[in-house]
């Protein structure tokens, strides 16, 4: 786990190097203060030197300064490499999602990424730059005391060494202690992220059924989880404190009467005693502060655990040793496939599925909720691997293409269209980078979404807002249909999306396909028997089984479930699955 997190630091491992050095120096200019403040009470003020009072005096200064400066270096530098450590950070894990397979990311709720990429990151980022400088700083400090201490006066530093090791002993206990809250508090901000996100994400269904109250009190109860994991853990941390002051002021008053007999037996000086004093604060002092300092570790652990986990995880799809580049045709072909979602499943979501799609053929596909039919396409883009069996895509195992271009030349429409913010352009050439403003104004065309676009007072580049919220949900689908042709693919798959379109818009969609990309597969999934029995040939899918697959005329004789459907809706309305619901 710290391998991997230090592997991070890269280009910063020279600011990381650099900044423990400098709290060195500042630790060693600390230590010389007592001792030539010594110096100056015993030799200068006890025997009326001045001059050696302006000597040392002006030494103190130089050391001050020296000290100084070594901290605002060891500051700055140790900024910069925590922060460079989060940046990296962020960086790889954000960059290693994205090759993450459907499957990957299941694993993962949105809420708990968000956080290890925010939260958890942030707290490494700290405990990374206590770690570079008062891990350094304080025990150094300490030893540097100690070792002036025992200089000066064995039997009272004796006292120091005491306290150290008692202390350190209970605060172990304390931090152990604690660090098990700390873990279990890091998952809770999952759960407090899923509320304010889903609360955020539909907040116009929240405030149409009137549900403000129990959003309110599902994030009240998050945020009360937090509350008490918390509270819990400082209840052990509390004690830190009052056990540091406790063992201070015993030290202070020990030195004191032990020191103040020694210097009435003349066996210690006044500035001796001064000097003892300093360093019994400056001991006791890091020592508090090298407590802090496991806290914050004993949190950032289980932060480090979680980034940890997705920076290991490994994707569940991999590119073959030699991939293959270019993809020949549109061909599609199914063997013998099986597959489930979980590798231990007993129950497969596909079953046995044999197919062949010829190339540029319009393929109509549907069934009834649940009957696998997104599972099905899914397979087709190599967004999740078959279980067993194959899958050929232009007479190759999609198994056997580099995932990039296989997936360049296979466009997804998908049941949830997502939106990005930015211009209309800016969203249309998410489907090709270069695509120019004719290209992109032919692809809105085809999809019908040409017409719309510029009744739109600034047209193209009409900004559209987080998850295409200021358009409608038949103009948002048919911009992602236009984002997808424009990658001009060999396949592509619309799932269920002109749901929100009206039959007519529809209908212009489909002819402009037909006509305008005539050597391209399409996959098209609906609910609609209208949508699809203009098809070449039609998929009827039941449990995740192939029930029938022909024209629609042939499945209209031939086929129960489609005849069923097909008369429910052309008589009157319904779709496909109300038929189960008779």
């Amino acid at each position: 786990m710290i391998r991997t997190i230090l592997g991070e630091v890269k280009e910063y491992r020279r600011a990381s190097m650099v900044t423990p050095l400098f709290m060195l120096l500042e630790v060693l200019m600390e230590t010389m203060i007592p001792f030539l403040m010594a110096s100056i009470i015993d030799d200068g003020v006890n025997k009326g030197d001045i001059s050696h009072i302006y000597h040392i005096g002006g030494l103190m200064l130089v050391v001050a300064v020296i000290g100084l400066l070594a901290g605002i270096g060891g500051g700055r530098f140790g900024a910069k490499a925590s922060a460079g450590l989060a940046r990296n950070l962020r960086q790889s894990m954000f960059y290693h999602i994205q090759t993450f397979s459907f499957s990957n990311i299941d694993r993962f709720s949105t809420a708990g990424l968000v956080t290890r990429l925010t939260t958890d990151i942030t707290n490494i980022q700290n405990a990374y730059q206590m770690m570079l400088r008062m891990m350094m700083r304080a025990p150094a400090s300490m030893i540097c005391a100690l070792v002036m201490a025992f200089r000066i006066n064995a039997r009272l530093a004796s006292i120091y060494l005491a306290a150290v090791l008692v202390l350190g002993v209970i605060l172990f206990f304390i931090i152990r202690h604690a660090t098990r809250y700390f873990r279990m508090a890091f998952p809770k901000y999952d759960e407090l992220n899923a509320s304010i996100q889903e609360n955020v994400s539909a907040i116009r269904v929240v405030k149409a059924y009137v549900r403000e109250e129990q959003e309110t009190s599902k994030l009240k109860k998050a945020s009360e989880n937090i509350y008490r994991i918390f509270v819990k853990a400082e209840h052990n941390v509390i004690y830190n404190a009052p056990l540091m002051q406790f063992t201070v002021y015993t030290c202070i008053i020990l030195i004191s009467w032990t020191g103040a007999k020694m210097i009435v037996a003349s066996t210690l000086t006044t500035g001796e005693l001064m000097s003892l004093l300093a360093y019994c604060m400056n001991i006791l002092s890091n020592l508090m502060m090298l407590s802090m300092v496991f806290v914050m570790l004993s949190m950032s652990t289980a932060s480090m655990e979680r980034v940890c986990e997705v920076l290991n995880e490994t994707s569940d799809l991999q590119n073959p040793e030699h991939p293959v580049t270019e993809v020949a045709d549109g061909s599609i072909s199914f063997r013998h496939v099986n597959f489930s979602y979980h590798k231990d499943s007993k129950e497969s979501v596909l079953k046995d599925i044999n197919l062949e799609i010829h190339s540029g053929e319009t393929i109509g596909i549907i069934g009834g909720t649940g009957s696998a039919k997104t599972s099905l396409v899914n397979l087709v883009s190599r967004l999740y691997d078959v279980t067993s069996g194959e899958i050929l895509v232009g007479g190759l195992d999609v198994r056997s293409y580099d995932m990039e271009a296989l997936r360049n030349q296979v466009a997804v429409v998908l049941q949830n269209n997502v939106l990005f913010s930015g211009t209309i352009y800016e969203n249309l050439r998410w489907g090709n980078k270069n695509a120019t403003d004719a290209e992109c104004e032919e692809a809105c065309r085809l999809a019908c979404a040409d017409d719309f676009i510029r009744s739109f007072p600034d047209g193209y580049h009409t900004y559209i807002e987080q998850g295409g919220s200021n358009v409608s949900g038949g103009q948002k689908q048919r911009l992602c249909i236009a984002r997808a042709l424009l990658k001009k693919p060999k396949i592509l798959i619309l799932d269920d999306s002109t749901s929100a379109v009206d039959t007519a818009t529809e209908a212009r969609i489909r002819r402009a396909f037909r006509e305008e990309i005539p050597d391209t597969t399409k996959l098209i999934i609906s609910q609609r028997i209208s949508s699809v029995q203009d098809a070449d040939r039609i998929l009827v899918m039941d449990e995740g089984r192939v029930d029938g697959f022909g024209m629609h005329e042939e499945l209209l004789a031939s086929n129960e479930i489609y005849r069923e459907v097909y008369e429910t809706q052309m008589s009157g309305g319904g779709d496909f699955d109300e038929r189960k619901g008779d």
